[in-house]
């Protein structure tokens, strides 16, 4: 019997995947409890018209992590952050992902999700760091952030 998987099982198949599976299965478990359809041709030309608006979607998310990349990577955006520091440059203290995200959105109004900035560890010493940032799975911007001593 071919069903349309409406969500993900383990060994069978994925959310959107039409599959031949026995009719058992399919009556007694996949359709009884949701996870899955009958895959009539209206069912069919249900589940092609979601795909189509799901890339729909992807894409225009594609566009406007593209974007915000350009606008991220202008040469103007640069976070200014001041913070204590001693003799040799080092920092009394760091500056973590989170405090790099909150001077982005006070500085330029962006907001970017911290847990998205790749930053290893935070930064312990005065200057310029890139930090790289994932927007959207394949694109990638780098947030340029200096720090300065605090006067």
């Amino acid at each position: 019997m071919k069903v349309i998987f409406l969500q993900d099982v383990r060994g069978k198949g994925k959310r959107g995947d039409v599959k031949d599976v026995p009719d058992g299965f399919a009556q007694n478990f996949l359709i009884k409890q949701g996870k899955a359809k009958a895959a009539t041709a209206q069912a069919m030309s249900e589940l092609k018209g979601k795909q189509k608006a799901e890339d729909r979607q992807k894409a225009e998310e594609l566009a406007e992590a593209k974007d915000f990349k350009k606008r991220l990577e202008a040469d103007k955006t640069v976070v200014q952050i001041q913070s204590k520091a001693g003799e040799d440059g080092r920092l009394f203290g760091s500056v973590p992902s989170k405090q790099i995200a909150q001077a982005l959105e006070k500085q330029f109004a962006m907001k970017v999700d911290k847990r998205k900035m790749d930053l290893p560890e935070p930064i312990r010493s005065l200057g310029y760091t890139n930090v790289p940032v994932k927007l959207f799975p394949g694109v990638e911007a780098t947030i340029r952030v200096h720090i300065t001593e605090q006067g």
